[in-house]
């Protein structure tokens, strides 16, 4: 090779998708320039990953990092700084704020906020309501986008469009693909009085499997009607993996690390640490949720970050708000299920990277590829280590995993060619930009 490489990453096992072999990676202005053998190519710096797995940066296409308005439990800086220390190169983060990120105005203010002040790359969700459908056309096409986001059933916040006409109304306004929370939140109401106080394993019983699966199936029945493309959030039950597998053609999928390692057991180690909504099931759902991975149903992984501080989930259920930290747990738990067999590394990458490139049409993201965005997590598939509490970055500082020990560690984030995690070391920071989308608008 004659070019001069700003980086090369030497001795490297590659994954993608599609499989996994030995090469050497050349990087040039943030770009994959070359893949092969780069033993005597120049650059301005050599990294050797000799007994390493590099991987397409992760991207987790659900987490909650709260500002504005909430900032008390996480904001957009210590929120990106939990990701890039787990290994995640980009986020999508959700419009449940305070104010609601349902506007231009308020959607411009998050990507000002967060523009080379988060650690990651970045894309927002706008909210969809009853009450903005006019403009969602203009909306979800904003540089930064990462499409519409709707509430069928209440969780944080007070986004919620719980009835089939409006739902209707904003998927027949809409051309991208709109993300779903779906829970019936009629049944929701009817079934409060099941809460049981200072009883958070009664959170399942009250958010039973029937609100999630009389949700879903209103909303394909709404996305058949209308002709568009819908992405189910955070499947929790055996029943809906079934019924999303005969409708693949009009809906995609996620699940969340949570729902695939933690079942009911959780709540008596646990207690409101462990409370979601969708809640955390029995062990029978669990594998159902397992089942739909292995069979190729679900599309993505995504965390579902929702970090609350200790003194607001230590009130007694029901007072206790719904959510978890997990963008950092992310990669080493999924890559713990990957060394037990659970699933291989490169279904993994699939869920993670090539995934979300396949689904929103991000530019120049999700494989190892030459003129893709050099974005890597770099992991060390044999290390054993333990998680703790000390280790998150989150503000809140706690995780459902603490005292797990896994094995497979991520030891390097990976940023357009930029070292900004390595070994646990924040190395470069606030490198984070808008992700770009095929469907967007071109930035004014």
């Amino acid at each position: 090779m004659n070019a001069k490489f700003d980086k090369i990453f030497i001795n490297a096992t590659l994954v993608n998708h599609d499989g996994v072999h030995q090469a050497d990676v050349g990087v040039i202005n943030g770009r994959i320039a070359h893949i092969g053998d780069l033993q005597n190519a120049e650059a301005g710096e050599t990294i050797n990953c000799k007994g390493l797995h590099i991987l397409p940066g992760v991207i987790d296409t659900q987490v909650h990092f709260r500002e504005p308005g909430a900032e008390h439990k996480e904001n957009l800086e210590t929120g990106s700084l939990a990701a890039v220390m787990g290994g995640v190169t980009g986020v999508f983060e959700m419009p449940n704020t305070n104010p609601l990120t349902i506007d231009r105005t308020t959607f411009e203010d998050k990507i000002k906020r967060a523009t080379h002040r988060m650690h990651c790359d970045f894309a927002f969700y706008i909210g969809g309501t009853h009450d903005n459908v006019e403009e969602l056309p203009l909306l979800e096409k904003l540089p930064g986008c990462a499409g519409v986001k709707v509430f069928m059933g209440s969780s944080t916040g007070s986004l919620l469009v719980e009835d089939d006409d409006g739902v209707e109304k904003i998927l027949s306004a809409i051309s991208r693909r709109a993300a779903f929370h779906s829970e019936d939140e009629p049944r929701l109401n009817d079934r409060k009085h099941l809460r049981v106080e200072n009883d958070p394993s009664s959170h399942p019983v009250w958010r039973d499997v029937e609100a999630a699966v009389k949700s879903t199936k209103r909303l394909l029945a709404l996305a058949r009607k209308t002709g568009k493309r819908i992405h189910v959030l955070h499947i929790s039950t055996a029943d809906e993996m079934d019924i999303l597998a005969a409708n693949k053609d009009v809906a995609t999928v996620e699940v969340t690390p949570h729902h695939l390692t933690l079942d009911e057991t959780a709540y008596d180690r646990l207690g409101t640490y462990v409370q979601m909504n969708p809640p955390v099931r029995n062990a029978e759902h669990r594998a159902g949720i397992w089942r739909g991975v292995d069979l190729g149903i679900v599309d993505v992984l995504g965390s579902d970050h929702a970090p609350h501080t200790k003194e607001e989930k230590d009130q007694p259920y029901p007072n206790s708000p719904s959510g978890m930290t997990g963008v950092q747990t992310l990669v080493p738990i999924m890559l713990d299920h990957v060394n037990a067999g659970r699933m291989s590394l490169e279904r993994f990458v699939d869920l993670t990277s090539h995934g979300p490139n396949r689904l929103f049409q991000i530019n120049h993201k999700g494989r190892i590829a030459v003129g893709y965005d050099a974005d890597f997590t770099i992991v060390d598939m044999n290390r054993e280590q333990t998680i703790t509490n000390d280790w998150i970055a989150s503000k809140p500082v706690w995780t459902p995993y603490d005292g797990v020990k896994v094995q497979g560690w991520p030891v390097g984030t990976i940023l357009r060619g930029h070292r900004v995690m390595w070994e646990g070391e924040l190395v470069d920071a606030h490198k984070g930009e808008p992700m770009r989308f095929a469907e967007s608008m071109a930035a004014e």
